[in-house]
């Protein structure tokens, strides 16, 4: 539909939408075009198979130039998600995991509520062959699914992108002024501090070989992260739970926290505070 007005003001904001390992660079294009029709503009693309830049990209986004110019790239999914304290992972298939789903109406007025109370969210959307794989919706905090003809429901990816790029630009209207997202240290910790999370607990599990048997250890630690990623933790949430697996790797029964310098606290490499009297994760 033709309608491109260049003396309007331009809408360019919202949740970031992620492509992860997008195939063709006209998909890329169409979905710039998605996306600047209902005012979202930062594009991530993890990975494309054809590279970055792309003409053909450019040329399918129908003068979306300012959603082409500014898409970034990354090398892996954990990178596109670093800075960001909410995602939703975009999927037809059934999911045998932990992750609540909502409808495309659902999500809209969430990121809708957390975008006014100045969280940074995406939408993360899979290869157009295959999807997401399981370990890359484990990295996301909810599952968002769209109610299509079950005997037909596959959807390319513009067209995925196109229903919550509208959903979210109708939210407009509705009232999403009360949030329960304000609050002293309620800000959702950002997808980094997460991941950090993920690794330090699967690094101290894999120690003690919980991972058993061994042909079973990438379904446990997509179940693991399924599990925590089910409530979105603040960061000083975050830094009390890797207090705890650093006092669990450090000390044991017989050699208990305090049994060697009391008041001494050791720091990790990381910056993740162990030991010391009276340590909680948060300032005493």
């Amino acid at each position: 539909m033709a309608g491109t007005n260049s003396e309007r003001e331009l809408i360019a904001e919202g949740p970031a939408i992620i492509l992860v390992e997008p195939q063709l660079g006209e998909n890329i294009g169409m979905v710039a075009r998605a996306m600047a029709n209902f005012g979202l503009a930062e594009l991530r693309l993890v990975n494309p198979r054809d590279g970055w830049p792309s003409e053909k990209a450019r040329s399918a986004a129908a003068k979306a130039d300012h959603v082409i110019d500014g898409a970034k790239l990354f090398d892996t999914l954990e990178e596109a998600l670093a800075d960001l304290n909410f995602v939703y992972a975009t999927t037809a298939r059934q999911r045998d995991n932990f992750k609540p789903v909502a409808s495309p109406v659902t999500a809209a007025a969430n990121l809708r509520s957390r975008f006014v109370a100045g969280q940074k969210t995406g939408i993360l959307f899979g290869r157009e062959k295959s999807g997401l794989k399981n370990e890359d919706v484990a990295l996301a905090d909810e599952i968002v699914t769209f109610p299509v003809n079950p005997a037909f429901a596959s959807l390319n990816i513009a067209q995925a992108v196109l229903l919550m790029s509208y959903e979210w630009m109708k939210s407009t209207m509705e009232d999403v002024t009360q949030t329960p997202f304000q609050g002293v240290d309620e800000t959702p910790a950002s997808k980094d501090e997460v991941i950090g999370l993920f690794d330090h607990i699967e690094e101290a599990l894999d120690a003690r070989g919980y991972f058993r048997p061994a042909h079973k250890k990438e379904r446990m630690i997509d179940n693991l992260r399924a599990v925590l990623t089910r409530r979105a933790f603040t960061s000083p949430e975050i830094h009390v739970m890797r207090g705890v697996v650093s006092s669990l790797d450090r000390f044991s029964r017989r050699n208990p926290r305090g049994a060697g310098s009391p008041d001494e606290d050791v720091v990790r490499d990381d910056g993740v505070e162990e030991g010391g009297a009276g340590h909680d994760g948060q300032d005493n």
